[in-house]
């Protein structure tokens, strides 16, 4: 049984003990904080004499046992021996524990280090927090595991985090570069939003023209795209894009599972739809053929009347042609939530259809808004038919809520608000402060972002995706909350990462630590003290705004 969570006075000092207790303690410095933390003065040695133990016949913990051991070799160059009865042992057991499904004990003495979880996903965040404890890169130090007990569980369970692949394209190993920063941090959602007007990112085998016409896009120099901070070439119009196969989609799932994150694709619909209507233009209003938009799209060159980026909604070819795109989806990705969008659809397009205004009178649809609600609602019906459920943006709530959907609430937090009111599950991503492709301060040599709000570091770890104007029952609505990155000025990798950290560790330690036990001093010395240290090692691109560099000189770090 999982011990009884300290009080927050004692959480406090044991936090404190992390940073007074001499060189051993100063090595837990655990991102998201545990609920329950107690540290010794004692270590733990991790050798090649180390045994790691389990019971044989479960074939997901010798999964899991293979990826511990992989880790530690990559670090050491040893590999762990398995159960062998050597006087050191690592032992994994499930156990049965009434914080949840991601809940796990870790135990570490001087002779033993015990796990226990009632689930895969325990065991991995378990090891998540003993890698932190570790260095990050191969050294030829011994490894030393601080003496601790730990017990922990999330407090929300959606953690989630949406990568646009759509405005700019990103590799198979760059989304498992993604993948591997979140799981560090506990990240359970990767929210993939794979269409949007520029761009197409997924193979569907029936309508092979979505990739071969809606996935590339020809740019111009000086694109607002690309102004600053871009690895792109410029100084001539070139053709721009890519998508994933369906078998590199499976990759990316199954390394996502392994990593106790579940992918929600999001197939955007009725807006936001141009790149795929520029392959099949007769599923929109117009049956215009038209270019897959770029930024000349928005900038005016273009007459309004001429684009397509709506589903036409009286055109009952529109829906099949979505079916089947969702039955090839639905194939790839076994979340339990397909996110279909739902945000920022210009219905003028629907008001001057002819097919659209029959499809409202023989409904009795008095507003553009309702036929956005009965786009959704049938929809939701055919989802509902292949056991998925639907996850949207704030607006799907515009004309009457679909019955089962939840609601992804970007614009502040009302459109969450309503939805719990109305009984429905929410998930925050309130784009102040969780859009992650904003400032992170106002510093004159940023690169260029999206400049809605200044979305800080402090800002981000203050958060809390529960508004106390609900009341309990409806907080209880709240699945947790969600970043984003929408990638319309990002281009590299290195840029993403830029973005992405440290504002992660703070998401992360917002939907996994209890709001009673969250301190920013404390979260900004751990990330000195071991999380920016470990970027630096690998490589990696952060921003440096909290890096206390002159405390890594004074200790030789």
């Amino acid at each position: 049984m999982i011990k009884p969570f300290l009080s927050h006075l004692s959480i406090v000092f044991c936090t404190l003990l992390l940073f007074t207790a001499g060189n051993i303690t100063a090595q837990v410095n655990i991102i998201p904080l545990p609920r329950h933390l107690v540290v010794k003065e004692e270590v733990f040695i991790l050798d090649a004499k180390t045994s790691l133990d389990y019971k044989i016949a479960n074939d997901s913990l010798k999964t899991l046992a293979n990826y511990f051991t992989g880790y530690i070799e990559s670090i050491s160059g040893f590999r762990l021996a398995l159960h062998q009865k050597k006087a050191k042992r690592i032992q994994l057991a499930f156990a049965k524990t009434d914080l949840g499904a991601e809940a796990y004990e870790l135990t570490v003495s001087p002779g033993t280090i015990q796990i226990k979880a009632s689930s895969n996903a325990g065991f991995f965040y378990a090891f998540q927090s003993l890698f932190q404890s570790l260095p990050a890169i191969r050294t030829n130090d011994v490894l030393r595991i601080p003496c601790m007990e730990i017990a922990d569980a999330p407090a929300f369970k959606w953690r989630g985090f949406m990568l646009d692949v759509s405005r700019h394209f990103y590799s198979v190993e760059a989304i498992k570069e993604v993948l591997d920063l979140l799981s560090l941090y506990k990240i359970n959602k990767f929210h993939w939003h794979l269409t949007d007007n520029e761009g197409w990112r997924i193979e569907i085998k029936k309508y092979p023209k979505l990739t071969a016409v809606g996935a590339f896009r020809e740019e111009y120099p000086g694109n607002v795209f690309y102004k600053k901070d871009s690895t792109l070439p410029a100084g001539q119009v070139y053709r721009y894009g890519g998508y994933y196969t369906q078998e590199q989609a499976r990759e990316i799932v199954a390394y996502a599972a392994a990593r106790s994150i579940e992918v929600i694709p999001e197939i955007e619909m009725p807006g936001h739809s141009g790149a795929a209507l520029s392959a099949y233009p007769e599923f929109s209003c117009s049956h215009k053929a038209r270019a897959v938009p770029t930024a000349s799209f928005w900038s005016g060159r273009i007459n309004p009347a001429d684009m397509n980026v709506n589903y036409c909604a009286g055109n009952d070819s529109s829906f099949l042609f979505l079916q089947n795109v969702l039955d090839e989806i639905m194939k790839i990705f076994p979340s339990a939530y397909i996110h279909i969008g739902g945000d920022e659809v210009d219905k003028t397009y629907w008001e001057n259809c002819e097919r659209c205004k029959q499809r409202m009178q023989e409904n009795k649809l008095g507003t553009a808004e309702e036929l956005q609600s009965y786009f959704v609602k049938r929809m939701e019906k055919y989802l509902l038919l292949h056991h998925k459920k639907l996850l949207g943006w704030d607006e799907i709530l515009e004309g009457g809520l679909a019955a089962s959907a939840t609601v992804m609430s970007w614009r502040g937090e009302k459109g969450g608000i309503a939805a719990a009111k109305q009984n429905h599950p929410v998930v925050m991503s309130p784009s102040n402060p969780m859009y992650f492709n904003r400032y992170q301060t106002d510093a004159a040599d940023e690169p260029f972002a999206a400049a809605a709000s200044i979305n800080t570091l402090s800002k981000v770890y203050s958060y809390h995706p529960q508004p106390t104007d609900l009341t309990d029952l409806e907080q209880k609505l709240i699945l947790g909350g969600q970043a984003a990155m929408w990638t319309e000025f990002i281009s590299s990798v290195e840029h993403l990462k830029y973005m992405l950290l440290p504002r992660l560790p703070a998401l992360a330690e917002v939907l996994w630590t209890p709001v009673a036990q969250k301190d920013f001093g404390s979260f900004v010395q751990r990330l000195n003290a071991w999380h920016f240290i470990a970027w630096q090692q690998k490589g990696i691109r952060f921003h440096p705004g909290w890096f206390n560099s002159r405390m890594h000189e004074a200790t030789g770090k």
